[in-house]
């Protein structure tokens, strides 16, 4: 197959999408698709993925086939699609029965470009036969990284698809993923037999990111707010460990005025689409989740993305944490992170492991990859570094300028081994029969009845860290714990109940006798209260008349996006809206090429956005 020439591909994306500049490795993704070559391609959420097999498709003879999880996500897409004048059609179990056969009279018309489908789809015989009365040029398979066994998202129905190759010999086979490992880049070819693929990774790095991990403190809910008031009245995305933690968190910030809404498993499925819908349709800022949330949610324009625990991978964290400035606007990431994280997810994932009969290999990657997460957060190297390092790219910058290490937000503790040999040295007073909490209150010289009825006010460790707060003390506890200077054991009561406590090491008395060192490092954000943080507004958007320009913009863009029951960014990103209010054009020919805007939708929207600008610029 010979692909048509660059002017044609470039033309038609500018035609229909208003993109005028290609992000690397987009057009040699497409050159694969229309040469008919295999591809594997690996770009990071926010890369453009979805136009690598979007545009060629509207070039090439016959059908292109959409693999998807989930149908939101292919409404997401078709929506766009449909508003850039491009036929595009999902076809799955949220459709009637009429609109289905209606789609199939389409699809044998040759009246349909892209088709969405889900795994499961492709998996029965009267689908297989619809598609064989056609011509399939193209199977592009998103959230690739579900088909392998060594990924973070593993779905056994994504391992069917490799037999579509018996029906479909002449159609060429491309995978699509954000978040993928050397080993699940290898594991992706095999399980989905692609033939001499052309293999294009991405640069992981995503500048316009502000990483920070931080302790995290008593109350989620104040580190929360002080990270909601930093992007007032923008849109993001809170993720916790548990249910329970979703609805406490999610009804803590209600009562404190800010529009949240909850998402997890075990809420009812209409309920669930209704916050998804709010958040994508912008009438909700925040939304509390479970990992159940985010890989259907195509909204470009989230300011930021708080994790309240440590995900339970660098693969789940890179997704998660992606799903934030997606437009290309800057955008923050803030991980709360404790030391019981890690070990909170060790007995998730064997429980699991265990009443699933998962089997040992799967286990250990399990745990290596939680690892790896927990590595992230205690080393004091650049974040942005160590992300693209663990995906196998080289990071050549000395200071990314935009994550907590580099912007000096996070510094070593003066006098750390000295810091470390009064909290060992109060667990071998202790016996090694205490917990995290009693060893802090000793160190902090806390007067305790529980303390004083063991007669442990005595001790010469009471109060040797009675400057340094609860949280700060825990902290160093579980940074001594990362380096193998403390252990922590589980032990059962009479009861039958479950308790840890801290034990030495090999490496403890090493410290202890000086000849070992230890590093701990702190935080040097302030705290401060949410009433003060209210007071702070994020820098990310413009001020001033251009600030007002944009609310009156974002303000149509939303009464346009009711009207025809889209999300608002369907009509036009954040980035369109402020180019819109950067260059302000004067005629429908100088909106044409600004970014976002294709004919279909200048057609559309044009006129109302000229008016708008005029009126108000």
């Amino acid at each position: 197959m010979t692909a048509p020439p660059t002017t044609e591909l470039r033309d038609a994306i500018a035609h229909h999408w208003g993109i005028h500049d290609l992000r690397p490795l987009q057009e040699p993704a497409m050159q694969a698709v229309l040469s008919g070559r295999d591809s594997l391609v690996v770009m990071p959420t926010g890369g453009g993925k979805s136009l690598c097999y979007q545009a060629p498709a509207i070039l090439c003879e016959g059908l292109t086939v959409v693999v998807s999880p989930l149908i939101a996500l292919m409404k997401d897409q078709v929506d766009g699609l449909i508003s850039c004048g491009i036929n595009a059609v999902q076809y799955d179990s949220s459709k009637s029965l009429q609109d289905r056969l209606a789609h199939e009279q389409e699809i044998r018309q040759g009246k349909v470009r892209l088709l969405f489908v889900s795994p499961e789809r492709l998996a029965q015989a009267s689908f297989i036969s619809l598609l064989e009365s056609v011509t399939v040029n193209a199977f592009a398979i998103d959230e690739a990284h579900c088909v392998s066994h060594w990924g973070h998202d593993f779905r056994p129905e994504y391992r069917q698809l490799k037999g579509l190759q018996y029906h479909f010999p002449n159609a060429s086979f491309h995978a699509y993923t954000a978040t993928a490992t050397e080993q699940v880049r290898q594991d992706i070819i095999e399980q989905l037999g692609l033939r001499n693929p052309a293999i294009l990774i991405g640069d992981f790095d995503r500048p316009n990111l502000t990483y920070r991990v931080l302790p995290r403190f008593g109350s989620v809910t104040e580190q929360a707010l002080s990270v909601i008031n930093r992007h007032q009245e923008e849109g993001g995305i809170i993720y916790c460990l548990r249910r329970v933690d979703v609805d406490s968190l999610c009804q803590s910030l209600k009562e404190e005025g800010i529009k949240a809404l909850p998402y997890h498993a075990g809420m009812d499925g209409a309920d669930r689409a209704k916050t998804q819908e709010a958040f994508i349709e912008e009438r909700c800022d925040v939304v509390v989740a479970t990992v159940a949330f985010g890989m259907g949610i195509d909204r470009s324009n989230v300011r930021y993305v708080l994790h309240a625990a440590m995900p339970k991978s660098l693969e789940h964290y890179q997704q998660e944490a992606g799903r934030a400035g997606r437009d290309g606007l800057p955008a923050e990431c803030v991980l709360l992170h404790s030391g019981s994280d890690f070990f909170s997810w060790k007995s998730m994932i064997e429980k699991s492991a265990s009443e699933s009969g998962m089997d040992s290999v799967y286990l250990q990657n399990a745990i290596k990859h939680l690892n790896s997460m927990d590595n992230y957060c205690r080393i004091a190297n650049c974040r942005h570094g160590m992300l693209v390092k663990y995906f196998g790219q080289d990071f050549e910058k000395k200071n990314c300028n935009s994550c907590d290490i580099c912007l000096g937000e996070t510094v070593a503790v003066e006098n750390a081994t000295e810091v470390a040999q009064k909290i060992l040295s109060c667990v071998a007073r202790l016996n090694e029969r205490f917990g995290v909490g009693y060893v802090i209150s000793i160190l902090r010289g806390e007067n305790l009845k529980s303390i004083r009825e063991k007669g442990h006010e005595t001790l010469s460790t009471y109060g040797l860290l009675k400057g340094h707060s609860p949280d700060e003390l825990r902290d160093w506890i579980y940074q001594l714990i990362f380096q193998d200077a403390l252990a922590q054991e589980e032990k059962e009561n009479l009861e039958g109940r479950t308790f840890s406590i801290l034990r030495l090491t090999r490496t403890s008395w090493e410290v202890m006798r000086g000849n070992t060192t230890v590093n701990l490092s702190k935080s040097t954000v302030e705290r401060k209260s949410s009433a003060k943080q209210k007071k702070e507004k994020g820098s990310l958007t413009a001020s001033g008349p251009d600030q007002r320009l944009f609310e009156v913009l974002r303000q149509l863009r939303r009464q346009l996006a009711d009207e025809r029951n889209v999300p608002p960014y369907i009509v036009f990103s954040d980035a369109t809206l402020h180019e819109l209010v950067r260059v302000k054009p004067k005629t429908l020919s100088q909106m044409r090429s600004i970014y976002g805007i294709g004919d279909n939708k200048l057609q559309q929207y044009g006129r109302q956005f000229m008016d708008a600008i005029t009126n108000n610029g």
